[in-house]
């Protein structure tokens, strides 16, 4: 049907869905208009404590220090509206389990999308063959256990229909057009996810959890005369259908629809060295990229990282602190456990100027001795799905305030710009050499910001501009 027939006849055109042959086995696992039941793995495929000792028992048959079954199901919604007219829709199911073991420093690692006893079983034996010794004892039974509730959602999307969709993006779309006569295109899309984990590891735990999250995605593009400017913006959190409160909408829209015509007015900047102040929120990429990812303990091991030999030494002026919190309820990148199982929390990456720690992982945490010593470190350990093994990853990582206001910032730069948007760039993690482009920024001359900016390329050295910030 063309897009004006999809739209008028709503959610009987969502999708077409074409799924692994296994998983028809699964009654109503492929049936995106129906809510998964609380445990999906127990009741369409039949996953009990008795499989999962069975599965285990396999992939630690010639030994192991750390071992786990990772399961994921994980359905994903998108819906974009262009110009009025709902262009795309679609619907994913990604759903597998991956299994890890960990001899000698040694990691063994498959994955199976079929989630079959058999299936499973096969898997567990090919990540086995990285060891060579005697069977682990396996746990005789699991503890069930959750890890917190920092994304309660009043309705999880996999029960929010198109019929209550495609009225969150029409009222998007209206805001972004009654903002200004210059509004020429607009494009909204709106993608959310009902994700469930659960997690059985060898130390005899048995771990779940539930992971809404949704993003608006928001393009806009105006026309003056013969010229056009656009900008982008996004809205998102780990929440439900209400996180999107008129109030909220009207901020974002406001914002990107400011941050798109004040471009008819930017000009390029002088070129050169000089003065960069970094505002808060989007511009933060940078610390994100060229810095976090220098911080990750899988870097430092292999020596990759600029800051492998830099822990307990000063990186920063006395004023800095940077930090890594997974915590912080319904942000998005929040987890009430990492992809291994651990509570998140705070970590604090640099303290005082002086780098603290590393972000870490069970395996890096037991190279660097931090589980010998007794110190619990903050659960880092990051999956891309479960596809994929474990890696030390960045959750929410963000710079603290310091004592120094924004108009004291503004005032002590004599000559200089205001980076407040990023659309691209370039990092070398190792060496954190940065290239990034900057949408929107501000002329600061005398003290004062006088005039909008665009088509600035920011380039740098992430280790060596964190050193050198003055405020």
């Amino acid at each position: 049907m063309n897009r004006r027939q999809f739209l008028a006849t709503g959610s009987a055109g969502l999708a077409s869905v074409a799924l692994p042959r296994f998983l028809g086995a699964a009654p109503n696992a492929t049936d995106l208009t129906q809510p998964a039941p609380a445990n999906p793995f127990l009741e369409w495929f039949g996953i009990d404590e008795a499989l999962i000792r069975r599965v285990m028992s396999e992939l630690t048959a010639n030994g192991a220090a750390i071992a786990e079954l990772y399961f994921q199901h994980k359905r994903t919604n998108l819906i974009r509206m262009q110009d009025g007219l709902a262009s795309q829709a679609s619907s994913d199911i990604a759903q597998g389990v991956g299994l890890r073991v960990v001899v000698a420093g040694q990691t063994g690692y498959a994955f199976t999308e079929d989630l079959t006893p058999e299936s499973m079983l096969r898997a567990a034996r090919v990540a086995a063959t990285i060891a060579n010794g005697a069977r682990a004892p396996v746990p005789v039974h699991f503890d069930p256990r959750r890890q917190g509730d920092l994304y309660p959602v009043e309705r999880p999307w996999s029960e929010v229909g198109l019929d209550e969709k495609l009225p969150l993006i029409q009222k998007v779309e209206a805001l972004v057009r009654a903002a200004d006569p210059a509004i020429d295109k607009v494009t909204v899309q709106l993608t959310d996810t009902d994700e469930r984990v659960l997690i059985a590891t060898l130390d005899g735990h048995l771990l779940v959890d539930r992971r809404p999250s949704v993003l608006l995605g928001l393009m806009v593009t105006a026309k003056r005369g013969a010229k056009t400017q656009s900008n982008l913006g996004s809205l998102g959190a780990r929440d439900g259908l209400s996180f999107y409160t008129d109030g909220r909408l009207k901020a974002q829209v406001d914002e990107v629809v400011a941050r798109t015509l004040v471009l008819f007015d930017a000009k390029r900047p002088p070129a050169g060295e000089m003065p960069v102040m970094l505002a808060a929120g989007a511009s933060s990429v940078l610390l994100h990229e060229a810095i976090g990812h220098g911080m990750e303990a899988d870097f430092n091991r292999i020596g990759t990282s600029i800051y492998s030999d830099m822990i307990g030494k000063p990186v920063a002026a006395p004023f800095v602190n940077v930090v890594d919190q997974g915590n912080l309820p319904h942000e998005l990148g929040t987890l009430n456990m990492d992809d291994e199982g651990n509570a998140t929390g705070r970590a604090a990456l640099v303290e005082k100027g002086i780098l603290k720690s590393y972000l870490h992982d069970n395996l890096s945490a037991r190279h660097y001795g931090i589980d010998r010593d007794g110190v619990a470190h903050v659960g880092s350990g990051r999956r891309e799905s479960y596809r994929f093994p474990i890696l030390p990853r960045m959750t929410t990582t963000f710079m603290e305030n310091g004592p120094h206001t924004r108009e004291e910032i503004v005032a002590a730069i004599d000559r200089g710009i205001v980076a407040e948007t990023f659309t691209g760039g370039q990092v070398a993690i190792g060496p954190g050499d940065f290239t990034f482009y900057v949408k929107n920024g501000w002329l600061v001359e005398g003290g004062k910001i006088t005039a909008p900016i665009k088509d600035v390329n920011l380039i740098g050295n992430g280790p060596e501009a964190l050193k050198r910030i003055t405020m």
